[in-house]
């Protein structure tokens, strides 16, 4: 094992950066693709409904800060409690480990049936609330309820797994999800189409899948493979616990959470401006940009250990060059990705749905929610290498700058200055991308440089 560990650190400090950062970043970005394919596949089967496809699709758009705050709440105790393990791991105390993730998973479990309750109870309001129409309330509220009865499966699929991947077994990790994704494109289309299910379908054949990845996961951290093992002497969550991984939770949570804000505040504009049809533009566009967005993220993460190790180990020459190697990828991907979309639109959108009412509408939507695209590989560079240096304060400042401080103030805004509302409403996405690129860039060469002076 120390063996490993060496020869890890070695490859840190001296393999070539760019074949370095291929093979730490392609793992995270296959696990996470695999995972938007959850979401994805939905929406595309359920896009192709015939007749109601276009309605069902923007029902189950609607539904999306749902899926964000369940996700938030397991980021807030899985991503504060997993680096905690895992430090307690690297002092040679398992005990303390072990304890840390058996009070996480009852932490988890127990704000799961509260959602499921609470989602339940409420749901309906607060489909009015994202805005829900009379004609995707009948789609929406049911994906809903089956969706958030499952939060258990989900919360306990996506939050264990992260304490799977700091004991080493990345591979499991990545099946995990994998694992999850495949049964869930099996049982869409017979749910959706042989059983004529529709959006219940759907919602039972994620909810399936996320209890199949789930049950894997568990059986895992019971068995004799894990250096970690769920011990029921644990599983009795304490303040002493619980408050320090909570506060190391919160950053992840507020990202997520300040996510589902953005989805409700563009829904309800654009159901006011522009009816049905441009939500479900929204549905397409937002989508298309997560398919490009969750793979750039993973090659951020990917640079993130050789960054931080070489600033660890005031090697700063590399710490640039792992930095340069990040950028021109992030920048190449998301170039080529914006290229792809702005030459064919058509192509994205006939993937969800071929309804020529909505065609009409979302190619010139797309293309201008997308038009700063390009530039996102600039800001997620940035966030990344602050992270990476212990600099969370300035990375969450620029997460929420784009999202809270710019975007959501500006969808409501810029309408008021427009006569075409919708237009403004998506005017709303290029304007804070361009303006928070500006200012991350501007904020990255002031506050690295001033970092750089003061380490050496």
């Amino acid at each position: 094992m120390n063996d490993q560990r060496q020869d890890i650190s070695a490859q840190l400090g001296s393999a070539p950066v760019g074949r370095l950062l291929l093979k730490l970043a392609l793992p995270t970005v296959v696990a996470q693709l695999v995972n938007l394919l959850y979401n994805i596949v939905d929406r595309i089967y359920i896009g192709h409904i015939p007749e109601v496809g276009m309605t069902a699709l923007t029902g189950v758009g609607l539904c999306f800060p749902v899926i964000c705050i369940i996700t938030a709440f397991t980021m807030l105790v899985a991503q504060g409690g997993a680096p905690r393990a895992s430090i307690s791991m690297g002092q040679g105390n398992n005990d303390a480990a072990e304890e840390i993730m058996g009070n996480c998973f009852t932490c988890l479990m127990t704000l799961a049936v509260l959602m499921a309750a609470a989602f339940w109870i409420w749901g309906e309001p607060l489909l009015w609330l994202f805005g829900a129409s009379e004609e995707t309330i009948a789609y929406a509220l049911p994906y809903m309820r089956i969706y958030s009865s499952g939060s258990v499966f989900v919360m306990l699929a996506l939050g264990m797994n992260l304490f799977v991947t700091p004991q080493g077994f990345t591979r499991f990790s990545m099946i995990t999800v994998l694992v999850g994704a495949v049964t869930n494109i099996v049982l869409d289309p017979i749910f959706i189409y042989g059983l004529n299910m529709g959006v219940q379908g759907a919602a039972l054949a994620t909810v399936i899948s996320q209890a199949v990845s789930g049950v894997w996961v568990l059986r895992f951290l019971l068995g004799k493979r894990t250096r970690l093992r769920l011990k029921a002497a644990y599983l009795r969550p304490k303040c002493r616990v619980m408050l320090p991984v909570l506060g190391l939770g919160l950053a992840p949570f507020v990202m997520q959470a300040t996510e589902a804000l953005l989805n409700i505040s563009f829904n309800n504009s654009l159901q006011r401006y522009g009816g049905d049809i441009a939500v479900a533009a929204m549905t397409v566009a937002s989508t298309v940009l997560q398919m490009l967005w969750i793979p750039l993220q993973g090659i951020g993460q990917g640079a993130q250990p050789i960054i931080s190790f070489n600033y660890g180990a005031h090697n700063f020459q590399r710490v640039k060059e792992a930095f340069r190697v990040l950028l021109k990828v992030s920048m190449t991907f998301m170039l080529t990705g914006w290229a792809l979309v702005e030459l064919f639109p058509q192509f994205f959108i006939r993937i969800f749905n071929d309804d020529p009412a909505l065609l009409e509408t979302a190619v010139w939507t797309l293309r201008l929610y997308t038009a700063s695209m390009g530039l996102f590989g600039i800001q997620m560079s940035v966030q990344q290498t602050f992270t990476a240096i212990g600099k969370a304060k300035a990375s969450l400042f620029i997460a929420c700058l784009r999202k809270v401080i710019l975007l959501i103030p500006l969808i409501f805004l810029l309408p008021m200055f427009f006569e075409n509302k919708v237009f403004a409403v998506f005017l709303a996405e290029p304007v804070s991308d361009l303006i928070s690129v500006v200012v991350s860039a501007i904020t990255f060469a002031i506050v690295f440089r001033r970092t750089m002076a003061e380490e050496r």
